[in-house]
């Protein structure tokens, strides 16, 4: 990320405009942020997009400048992204940390399920029309995302004899899991696509906000204590997080 100014508060507006460079296009929504002072571009790879921050009184003529200026490191930073994989036959995806061979089964009964192919390999079997493939791929995932957290929450609950108001799934970009003050847990579905012990640690770390609504020395205690598994999760998160978002189309997997 080009960082040209310190951190700011939350975006006012966003409007956006395309910069060119070696024959591309790229699209730069454009931020007006209270407090900032100069600009900043990042290029987001869970969205695949390009941010362009500015002070609120800045120009639109000034930072499309900026961004001109910049698209050479634009089209270099967004090369760098990983190519997207679509749910779709004959791509391979990460089922709880394995990777998976779509496979379509167009005349079998029933929807998804897995199983292997014909060399042994592990494989995600879809019936139906092949229209339907990435749909029912999507659900699938969701559905495994959504019965495997639960069970998590439930059990990391019972060690500490607290109880979750709720869990939602979503298809966030900035986190992983959330808490609300009124004690519903919110995770990305695509946890399903992590190592299990991931999953586990995420599910912990919430119910731990249950108790310690912050990021405190006691906090990360009682999330230790539920989860052995928590420097190798967010280790692996680091390293890998980022990778689940680039599996899928965007936009299909919100609140569930």
């Amino acid at each position: 990320m080009l960082r040209l100014f310190k951190k700011t508060a939350p975006a006012r507006d966003t409007a956006q405009f395309h910069v060119s460079h070696a024959g591309d296009s790229y699209r730069i929504a454009l931020k007006r942020v209270a407090g900032a002072t100069r600009f900043t571009i990042r290029v987001r790879s869970a969205t695949r997009d390009v941010v362009l921050t500015m002070p609120v009184r800045g120009s639109l003529s000034a930072a499309r400048d900026f961004a001109e200026r910049h698209a050479a490191w634009i089209g270099a930073r967004m090369r760098k992204l990983p190519k997207p994989i679509p749910f779709e036959p004959d791509e391979t995806i990460p089922f709880a940390g394995v990777p998976h061979l779509v496979l379509h089964a167009p005349d079998a009964r029933g929807t998804v399920w897995l199983g292997v192919t014909a060399k042994g390999e592990p494989a995600l079997h879809v019936a139906g029309d092949a229209r339907h493939v990435q749909r029912r791929v999507m659900d699938f995932l969701k559905r495994e995302a959504r019965k495997r957290l639960e069970e998590a929450v439930r059990r990391h609950c019972a060690k500490i004899n607290v109880k979750a108001r709720d869990v939602t799934l979503r298809d966030t970009t900035s986190r992983w899991g959330s808490c609300s003050a009124t004690g519903g847990l919110n995770f990305s579905w695509r946890l399903i696509m992590a190592p299990p012990h991931v999953l586990d640690y995420l599910a912990a770390h919430e119910v731990a906000h249950l108790i310690h609504m912050n990021h405190s020395d006691e906090f990360w205690a009682l999330t230790h204590r539920l989860s052995k598994d928590t420097d190798s999760a967010e280790a692996w998160l680091k390293a890998h997080g980022a990778s689940l978002h680039r599996y899928g189309a965007r936009g299909e997997g919100n609140a569930d």
